[in-house]
């Protein structure tokens, strides 16, 4: 067996966008950091739609670039197509969203990787988490190779005990021609964390020289564009263009057919899949009504003819896929290059973890991503970069990072997880934040760039461009006249200081009133519940909410107040003896 000498601070098993963002966020502040992944040629591969962005999940691209991490400039990099959704509504819900080259995506991803200091690659499975003296204590590989570390980020996407389905076919897989990872999950019922199953899927791919066009609807790149990062000048481009059709009469006749042969109706797939991007069977059995479902043509890169379809995921036998197509105008001689498919594995009850997203009963853990019970790779990407930082911290004894409900819709994404959990895949929306005109995708730098900066996640050449940013923002809002010299504060980011101060007039009075709730929930979050203080066993408050807080074991009594169940009431009671509980412990001290 081979023993590396190096005890590293951070260890990050699995390299999708959970993985990547985490690994990046540890080395940046300063951790010795080894991501190991099962194939380096598959950093952050684009699994399913080769877009990063969307309703709620451009918010949380902009969070993660505000924050320091790569998502944002990467998608920059390899955009092929960019489009603000939601421009019909109020602009706290306009979400950016860009299509991608895939393949351009991964391979800055890989680059950004190798690049990046106190930062080690390795390609190797990881079968077993090692612990000792109630903390972990590395990792043992498929090749039987044994890391140490001192904490553990854990991002294994859809490939614990991944199973594919195809109609009646079924293989294991982590993804489509990827092998599964089938040792993890054993290694998480040794430490008494509660797994279970969950589905997603992904529609089949085209070759594009076979689709009829001129039977779509074109959708054009937005001309000009807002690029996902605010390190990203806009650059002239050649962008690729969408199209958009529908599917037909005869589209639901061919589901009505053959749904029974569907792998979600013949009883292969057990898992509950996700109700917000259901398959085309699951909208034919849950919407009967309505024969014509949108469906888009998304370019899977500059030089590629292949043709992802959006509304399409389906887990139906092959054949049954091609009939499909021939249904939708356009189609009718399509060339399937890929077969869509859906994908049961594990996941672990988000539950387990507190918020720094690090397990509750095993210190130095952290999980991130879709072993969370979250879809998405912006979802994966928001808790790689949280759980990260927090690796590091845990590493250098500092006190965690923990974003607020009213700070972030990352804050919205893991408060739901560790209070809530999951009975479904979870996916963000903007009815998920009660902040939301607060939280909007045009002022994410001025929300999260200070804690950038503060854990070493933007380079210090930035910061006096920052500042003068803020500074403008600031001076606009009084004076829409007020002069602005652009070169202070990244020349091409003078019209977003505009139209930021433009949205903040426009609902200053909304505004404030979010403000003074913001300012509620962040002072219940600041009362701290007292190492060795149990919430749950304060007299008078009702059973219920002691088995919950038993569970949740909150940090906070802002984060007690927000479990599922739990009254005001009972809150007061806990709030009452927090403060019985700290003037008895000073007493003790005195």
């Amino acid at each position: 067996m081979f023993i590396n000498d190096k005890v590293f601070d951070v260890i990050v098993i699995g390299g999708g966008h959970a993985g990547c963002e985490a690994a990046l966020a540890s080395a940046r502040l300063g951790a010795s950091t080894l991501l190991i992944t099962q194939n380096l040629d598959t950093i952050a591969q684009m699994s399913c739609n080769p877009s990063i962005g969307g309703i709620a999940k451009g918010q949380i691209v902009r969070e993660i670039d505000a924050l320091g991490g790569a998502m944002g400039k990467i998608t920059d990099i390899a955009a092929v197509h960019y489009h603000m959704l939601n421009t019909g509504k109020g602009e706290a819900v306009w979400s950016p969203r860009a299509q991608c080259d895939k393949k351009i995506y991964q391979l800055t991803y890989k680059k950004f990787l190798e690049n990046q200091p106190n930062l080690h690659l390795v390609q190797d499975e990881v079968k077993a988490i090692l612990t000792g003296g109630g903390k972990v204590e590395g990792v043992e590989t498929l090749r039987q190779a044994k890391y140490r570390s001192k904490t553990i980020v854990l991002t294994p996407g859809t490939f614990m005990n991944g199973r594919v389905f195809i109609g009646a076919l079924t293989f294991d897989g982590g993804r489509y021609n990827d092998m599964p990872s089938n040792f993890l999950t054993d290694s998480l019922k040794k430490l008494a964390i509660k797994t279970a199953r969950l589905k997603t899927g992904t529609p089949m791919r085209l070759n594009g020289k076979t689709i009829d066009f001129s039977k779509f609807t074109p959708q054009p790149s937005d001309e000009p564009y807002q690029p996902m990062s605010i390190f990203s000048a806009p650059v002239k481009k050649d962008f690729l263009q969408c199209y958009i059709t529908k599917t037909t009469a005869k589209t639901a006749e061919v589901l009505q057919e053959h749904i029974k042969e569907s792998a979600l109706y013949s009883g292969n797939i057990t898992a509950i899949g996700p109700r917000y991007c259901p398959s085309i069977e699951d909208k034919a059995v849950k919407f009967p009504q309505n024969k014509n479902h949108p469906i888009f043509l998304e370019p899977e890169g500059f030089d590629t003819q292949e043709y992802y379809i959006q509304g399409f995921s389906t887990s139906l036998p092959e054949y049954v896929q091609y009939k499909l197509l021939k249904s939708v105008p356009g189609l009718e001689e399509a060339e399937i290059v890929r077969p869509g498919y859906a994908i049961e594995y594990d996941y672990a009850d988000p539950t387990c973890l507190n918020a720094a997203l690090e397990v509750k009963t095993m210190p130095g853990l952290f999980f991130a991503g879709q072993i969370n019970g979250t879809t998405g790779y912006e979802e994966a990407g928001g808790q790689g970069i949280v759980a990260g930082i927090n690796a590091a911290l845990k590493v250098q004894g500092k006190p965690p990072f923990i974003l607020r409900r009213d700070e972030a819709y990352i804050g919205v994404l893991i408060d739901d997880l560790v209070n809530k959990g999951v009975n479904e895949p979870y996916r963000m929306f903007t009815s998920r934040a009660e902040y939301r005109l607060i939280l909007r995708s045009d002022n994410a730098d001025l929300r999260l760039s200070k804690y950038g900066f503060e854990y070493n996640q933007i380079p210090k050449e930035f910061k006096t461009a920052f500042e003068n940013y803020q500074a403008a923002v600031a001076a606009l809002i009084k004076n829409p006249e007020a002069k602005i010299d652009a070169a202070t504060l990244l020349p091409w980011r003078l019209e977003a200081a505009k139209n930021t101060a433009k949205i903040h007039r426009k609902y200053a009075g909304y505004l404030e009133r979010n403000l003074k709730d913001a300012r509620a929930l962040a002072n219940a979050d600041k009362i701290s519940i007292p190492e060795g203080f149990d919430p749950s066993l304060v007299k008078g408050i009702l059973i219920e909410t002691s088995q919950k807080l038993a569970k949740v074991k909150p940090l906070t009594l802002g984060q007690a107040s927000r479990i599922p169940g739990i009254t005001p009431a009972d809150i007061q009671l806990i709030a009452v003896n927090i403060e019985k509980y700290r003037k008895a412990q000073n007493e003790s001290k005195n």
